[in-house]
């Protein structure tokens, strides 16, 4: 008789708190050796002592690993992939309680004692008994899980459908464990024979608000882009404010014509995105003095339906050039009321054409190396980089000036939506009705709100729109890339199952027990057998 690893409500509880107490914040030694720990995890399982050569870890970056584990059935060319992320955000909100961040179980016995200090609702579900709290019991090691559980029965089961598990670093920054994935996706799909049936991620399910119980199911993913701005001003002494022009006082009419504008919104199957908003701006001083911030920059969040990077952009620069429109009549009228000359009208810039005019300035060569030495600090994000080539090339580029240079900073996640696949359709019908045996009513979103490594697969794009992102990203092709040749390559519809919990990237992140447990479990073997029980 075989026994199962993780066949029961007692085991999977721990399984995922096992995950769990292997810290894996990003950017972090934890997330560097968690790879490995799944590796001889899965190893336990017979399959894979039988098949070594369908279980791998990929190079991700900084020392992380892409895991991918491969159950196939000797006659079946039909294939689901698993998607997960295994990495954490940080912990310092749970205060006196972080050094129980990753101990599930004692966290939430030792929450009673501060039950006090919790939001209502949080305290509430606390006393249930019904939930489990800590960092990543929700976002999304219990995704992980539940898949390590279908793998693990499938192979025992021998299933006639293939499984292949992809868990991921970095999801919760750049996605450099997906965009790793993509590549060894169809590399795995030519060596094996595979047909990608369908992408089913594993992401919790959202509270929708405070109040808010219900449970969700996803036929599509969120997109999202960073249009960002350097502002490049003229320096000058406090004592002469008008000899010059501060980057705060142009970048500041860009950032009230950016904050919730309309025209970046989009709808589509009765949702609509969020508004942008700024994300970052600061002037780029590294001490005080009594010269002026002459140069700033911002970033800027915008979401997407079915906008691409191209249209993004050109709205984008049309909104700047309002906006630098605007300042130029506001400091006109300043100059004219103090009857000074000023420093002349703003213009707004792509990088592409900083670049172009930079390299016929300066050669290829000096452009590279003025590249290089920022690409060289290992210590510095992709967005601090972005900022500081455009900032280097606009100091030797000064006669530019004054100047808005637009760009793209990473990450970039495409939308992804497949509601009218008539597999998502027929899945997400008998997912629902599952559902009702345990008294629960799952609704449909389209798109998943909480941005996800499904933007990276079944990618659309006629009219080759992430052009725009390619040419005025400054790290591109460095230290950020997406494969968008292999990503349209990965053609299936996707869908996102996964348990119910609450308050994701917040000390009172919580996993409800029962849907985790019991219900989830059901659920998705039931979505999968139906793939292959007809």
């Amino acid at each position: 008789m075989t026994n199962y690893l993780w066949n029961t409500p007692e085991k999977l509880r721990a399984l995922l708190c096992e995950l769990v107490s292997w810290d894996s914040r990003t950017l972090t030694e934890g997330e560097v050796t968690f790879a490995p720990k799944l590796e001889a995890k899965l190893t336990r399982l017979s399959y894979f002592q039988e098949n070594p050569d369908h279980l791998e870890l990929h190079d991700a970056g900084m020392g992380r690993q892409t895991v991918t584990a491969l159950y196939k059935h000797p006659e079946a060319t039909e294939t689901i992939v698993l998607i997960s992320h295994f990495d954490t955000v940080q912990t310092e909100e749970y205060g006196i309680l972080e050094p129980l961040a990753f101990n599930p179980e004692e966290l939430t016995r030792k929450l009673l004692d501060h039950k006090d200090e919790l939001p209502e609702a949080a305290r509430i579900d606390l006393e249930s008994g019904k939930y489990l709290f800590g960092r990543g019991t929700m976002d999304m090691k219990m995704g992980l899980t539940l898949h390590l559980s279908l793998l693990e029965k499938a192979s025992i089961e021998q299933w006639p459908i293939n499984l292949l598990l992809t868990t991921v670093p970095d999801e919760e920054v750049n996605s450099a464990g997906m965009r790793v994935a993509v590549t060894e996706l169809v590399r795995l799909r030519d060596i094996h024979g595979l047909t990608y049936k369908l992408f089913l991620n594993g992401e919790p399910s959202f509270s929708q608000g405070p109040e808010d119980n219900k449970e969700y199911i996803y036929s599509g993913t969120i997109g999202k882009i960073m249009p960002s701005a350097l502002f490049y001003g003229k320096e000058t002494h406090v004592g002469e404010p008008l000899r010059g022009i501060t980057a705060n006082y142009i970048a500041s009419f860009l950032t009230q014509r950016m904050e919730w504008n309309p025209l970046f919104s989009e709808s589509d199957l009765g949702e609509t995105t969020p508004l942008p908003v700024s994300l970052q701006q600061k002037d780029l001083k590294t001490q005080y003095s009594t010269q002026t911030p002459y140069r700033a920059a911002a970033l800027y969040n915008v979401f997407l339906f079915k906008r691409t990077a191209d249209e993004v952009m050109d709205l984008f620069e049309q909104v700047a050039q309002e906006a630098m429109d605007e300042c130029n009549a506001a400091y006109k009228a300043v100059c004219d009321r103090e009857q000074v000359n000023g420093v002349g009208d703003l213009r707004v810039i792509r990088y592409e054409e900083l670049l172009t005019y930079a390299t016929e300035k300066l050669g290829l060569e000096e452009v590279e190396r003025l590249k290089t030495t920022v690409l060289e600090n290992v210590e510095a994000d992709d967005r601090e980089m972005c900022i500081e080539i455009v900032d280097n090339l606009m100091i030797q580029c000064q006669e530019l000036a004054p100047a808005t240079v637009i760009f793209y900073a990473p990450p970039y996640y495409p939308a992804v939506n497949t509601s009218d696949n008539p597999l998502v359709k027929e899945s997400i019908a008998l997912v629902q009705s599952e559902a009702k045996k345990f008294d629960l009513e799952l609704d449909q979103i389209h798109y998943f709100n909480g941005i996800c490594d499904l933007s990276y697969v079944n990618y659309e794009d006629e009219g080759n729109g992430w052009v725009a992102f390619e040419q005025n990203t400054p790290v591109w092709g460095n230290t950020y890339s997406i494969p968008f040749a292999e990503m349209a390559e990965l053609k299936a519809p996707v869908l996102n199952v996964g348990p119910f919990g609450k308050d994701a990237h917040q000390r009172t992140e919580r996993l409800q027990v029962d849907s985790a447990f019991v219900e989830m479990p059901q659920i998705l073997e039931t979505l999968i057998r139906n793939m292959f029980e007809k």
